[in-house]
């Protein structure tokens, strides 16, 4: 039994040997690219203007709870071609979250280059519920917007987390970030960090207009019923 364990992750780390895609063949999908972009640019800025009502309700509703700091957070992350981007959302912690972090990384619950914890002491009340639905995520459109990140992509990273990445992993850096995807709709924090790549890789091969739409509608689905996002 403990041979066939054995053997089984000796093939799971030879596969992550191998190099599925090349950067110029993924920038050559210019037909897709293009398409792909005018659909990014009229959605998010249709979503900006309906969700202002919310975006307003939101803005006065984190003031509330914690008046210490501001609305909106940032981050720099990572995106095609490892170009540096700040990532924004509605802000679901304490003001000194990033201080906090380093103290927390021991309780991570998820393995490799990411960090997760489902009881994070950091997350405010408000942050809870806007997390649980996703909605601290809602900002993003204006990153869609400006063409740092599309809909429909792998997460982008942050810097701290690609000091861990293999080749195989740079992979998902190969095409833009996006704000849902596959591992978002597959089961979020569920997965583990190498089944999240294996789920990037496995978008960005079969990627299309109708893959897309696609993963937009299970992301609706999974909004209005949450799966274990925290």
């Amino acid at each position: 039994m403990e041979i066939q364990k054995n053997n089984s992750r000796a093939s799971i780390e030879n596969t992550r040997q191998v190099m599925l895609f090349n950067q110029t063949v993924l920038d050559q999908r210019y037909a897709y690219r293009a398409i792909k972009r005018l659909f990014d640019i009229v959605a998010s800025l249709v979503g900006l203007i309906l969700l202002s009502p919310l975006f307003l309700v939101l803005a006065i509703w984190i003031k509330v709870d914690d008046s210490a700091g501001g609305v909106f957070y940032s981050q720099t992350r990572l995106g095609l071609k490892q170009k540096k981007f700040k990532m924004y959302k509605f802000r679901s912690m304490c003001s000194d979250a990033d201080q906090k972090l380093k103290d927390l990384l021991k309780y991570n619950e998820v393995e490799g280059a990411m960090f997760k914890m489902k009881e994070d002491p950091r997350i405010t009340s408000v942050g809870r519920f806007i997390r649980k639905y996703s909605i601290d995520e809602l900002p993003q459109l204006w990153n869609v917007l400006v063409g740092d990140m599309t809909l429909v992509g792998p997460r982008p990273p942050l810097e701290r987390e690609i000091k861990e990445y293999t080749d195989y992993d740079w992979q998902r850096l190969m095409v833009k970030p996006g704000c849902t995807g596959l591992w978002q709709v597959s089961g979020r924090n569920s997965i583990g960090f190498h089944e999240m790549v294996e789920l990037d890789l496995k978008y960005i091969k079969k990627s299309s207009l109708v893959y897309d739409l696609g993963i937009l509608f299970r992301t609706v689905k999974i909004m209005i019923m949450p799966n274990d996002a925290y």
